[in-house]
């Protein structure tokens, strides 16, 4: 039998064991605790002299130095295996089945990859993400769409995509953007642990505003087209005091970008990611001027087909018995047989041949960038400068090169509709930015056979520039598919030429003027398509929403709660509706709105209070009443019965709001949601 050990010397003999615990404690594991404590109070003095100018500099830099870093090693592992796929080409041999075989299985097996890596992962990470981004920028929460696994799986499966090349014609814009914002959250996670403050959503906010600057100009290399794009794009209301953010980061990515291409022997100094060599003492002619008119006009309304074909193609896809069902089930089916068919189409011994298949994104880029008129060069043979250059490409013996660059336009329209329809990670801007090049080229080639002397108001004649008008076609095309006005200067930074600014910045405002009046930009297409929460735009003031008020499209039958409510009527609120928050009101007799109260609280309430029925040695504590024992939020933004349509569009917008309540004189007599206020947009603008 165990005796008791009296009180006194038992508590003895634990503080002894306790002392004797702590000591060995100190000793063993945490040694030279004075050293420590010393090493511990300079970490905290550096940090308080680090941040003190603020430490969003520092987290800013690491994301643009980061993404610029993932950004330049994505691109050399791209080109080793275009390289090593050229070389297995080339080395093959004339024999037909091998060189076709060769062409077509290595990108096939590169997109099916992608596909599968990426969404047995998640699958969110298909696609360029930017309208899941600017989703989120609205105010929708979508938190996978952030989570840091989507990073590696976006990360390998985007650059399988770029080694396909020209095959299946897609980019890295969108996804990049999408990798930016993912690194943007968790290194603001991280920010909030070093500097140990709470997690505040305003700041997740800055932090994503300047990621979207660091994805476009850690891939052109262009700073202030890219904060301006970004902010085009993705935000319908932009906060001045990010601007700064955004123009950091992207000045640090992009500077580190270009910085890396001089490290590795790419380049001799900092230089434009598609240099060009134009003339600029006198780039073009006022009398110039027309064409680039007629350029941007055709830029529009090949923008509004092409708007329309893909987002109808979107739809089809997923109608389809058989296509609905692969991308249901067998994605990675899906994706061989549509690159297959693409791949096959561009193989260079058939079809490929009319539209330089053999030149990758970028060198398509800078082959209709180049300054001398191919047109002269095709007719003299003695005026090519250097055989073997990216422009032969385009010269074929059978067909001159508007009929290569009209084949280009014909065939590469309906094949980048297909390819945007791959369940991969990738992007589409650069393939549309290089199709308008080719739009842009096609009629600088027509305008200097033209007029071989050139254009001329006064003085002696001067020849025309087609790359001038490729220069202008690929801003104008990229920003009406995009509806941006700022690909001008985007196309200028990455080109690191600024004489045609004027008449590519008039060809780009033409097509955006066609494109925004008749459809919706492609970013703005994929939301709708994917049917996420969004807000759709009030395009004119024809559409009477001045004169719609919220009290025809609210909801009327709003489940509200009283302060002097118990267990009972909280328990049937909650089961009546599954709202993030309640509104609160006076009384039940008097319906005075005073505030609101979170779900997270109600299910407190009742988890702390027994129900009235339960036995009565059962209850563990009082009952009470809602006002006494929850926290009762002020409302600070409240609508009026008679608040116009337009007006609370606007006030969504700005604020970011997901539900706002209707009082009229004080007492609750609706909710407005983002649910009733898209339904009232569209029903204006589709009367029944």
């Amino acid at each position: 039998m165990e005796r008791p050990v009296p009180g006194g010397l038992r508590g003895m003999k634990e503080e002894e064991e306790e002392e004797e615990r702590v000591l060995v404690s100190e000793h063993s594991w945490r040694p030279c605790p004075t050293a420590r404590r010393r090493v511990r109070g300079c970490l905290e003095w550096v940090r308080r002299q680090l941040f003190r100018v603020g430490e969003d500099w520092y987290f800013l830099f690491i994301l643009g130095v980061l993404m610029a870093t993932i950004s330049f090693a994505m691109d050399i592992v791209t080109t080793r295996i275009h390289a090593a796929h050229t070389w297995l080409y080339r080395e093959i041999g004339d024999i037909g089945v091998l060189k076709y075989l060769s062409w077509t299985l290595f990108p096939t097996a590169l997109a099916a990859f992608s596909t599968g890596f990426s969404q047995s992962i998640t699958p969110h990470s298909g696609g360029s993400g930017i309208p899941e981004l600017k989703t989120i920028l609205m105010g929708v929460v979508l938190e996978d769409y952030l989570a840091i696994q989507n990073f590696g799986a976006k990360v390998v499966g985007l650059t399988c995509t770029l080694t396909c090349g020209s095959t299946v014609f897609l980019g890295k814009v969108g996804p990049y953007v999408h990798l930016s914002a993912m690194a943007a959250a968790y290194l603001g996670k991280m920010r909030t642990t070093v500097t140990r403050e709470y997690e505040n959503k305003f700041k997740q906010h800055e932090m994503l505003v300047a990621a979207q600057a660091v994805g476009v100009a850690t891939v052109f290399g262009a700073p202030i087209s890219g904060v301006l794009f970004s902010i085009e794009v993705m935000s319908p209301h932009f906060a001045v005091r990010d601007y700064w953010r955004g123009f950091f980061a992207a000045s640090c990515g992009a500077f580190m970008f270009r910085l890396l291409a001089v490290f590795n022997s790419e380049q001799e100094t900092i230089a434009a990611v598609f240099k060009s060599d134009l003339k600029i003492d006198f780039p073009f002619d006022l009398l110039e001027t027309f064409f680039f008119l007629i350029l941007g006009t055709i830029c529009g309304i090949v923008a509004c087909a092409y708007l329309f074909c893909q987002r109808w193609m979107m739809v089809a896809v997923k109608r389809n018995w058989l296509t609905a069902k692969l991308l249901a089930t067998d994605k990675p089916v899906y994706t061989v047989l549509a690159v297959l068919l693409l791949a096959s189409i561009t193989f260079p011994p058939g079809l490929g041949q009319f539209m330089a298949s053999r030149l990758t994104m970028k060198e398509h880029l800078i082959s209709l960038f180049d300054n001398r008129t191919w047109g002269l060069l095709a007719t003299n043979a003695s005026g090519v400068a250097k055989p073997g250059g990216l422009w032969q490409e385009w010269d074929h013996p059978s067909a001159t090169i508007y009929g290569t660059l009209a084949f280009f336009l014909l065939m590469k329209f309906w094949m980048l509709i297909l390819a945007t329809t791959l369940p991969l990670p990738a992007g589409y801007f650069m393939p549309i930015f290089i199709y308008g090049a080719a739009i842009g080229r096609l009629m600088g080639e027509v305008v200097a056979l033209l007029f071989p002397r050139g254009l001329h108001s006064e003085g002696p004649p001067r020849p025309i520039l087609p790359a001038g008008y490729a220069l202008a076609g690929a801003a104008a095309f990229a920003g009406s598919v995009t509806h941006a006005v700022s690909t001008a200067l985007l196309v200028c930074e990455a080109t690191g030429h600024l004489g045609h600014l004027l008449p590519t910045v008039l060809a780009v405002l033409v097509a955006n003027a066609i494109s925004q009046k008749n459809q919706p930009s492609f970013y703005d297409a994929g939301i709708i398509v994917k049917k996420l929460p969004y807000l759709p735009p009030i395009r004119s003031r024809h559409m009477a929403s001045y004169r719609v008020t919220v009290e025809e499209f609210m909801e009327r039958q709003v489940v509200a709660l009283a302060k002097g409510d118990g267990f009972q009527e909280v328990l049937v609120a909650l089961d009546a509706s599954a709202d993030a928050e309640y509104p609160v009101v006076e009384s039940t007799g008097s319906p005075t709105l005073v505030g609101t109260v979170s779900r997270s609280q109600l299910v407190t309430f009742l988890q702390s209070h027994e129900h009235p029925q339960a036995p009565q040695g059962e209850k563990l504590a009082t009952v009470g009443t809602l006002g006494d024992d929850c926290t009762i939020e002020p409302i600070m933004l409240q609508f009026s019965p008679w608040t116009s349509l337009h007006q609370a569009y606007h006030l969504f917008q700005l604020l970011k709001l997901q539900r706002v309540f209707v009082t009229r004189s004080g007492e609750l007599v609706g909710a407005v949601s983002r649910a009733e206020l898209r339904r009232a947009i569209e029903d204006l603008a589709n009367p029944k």
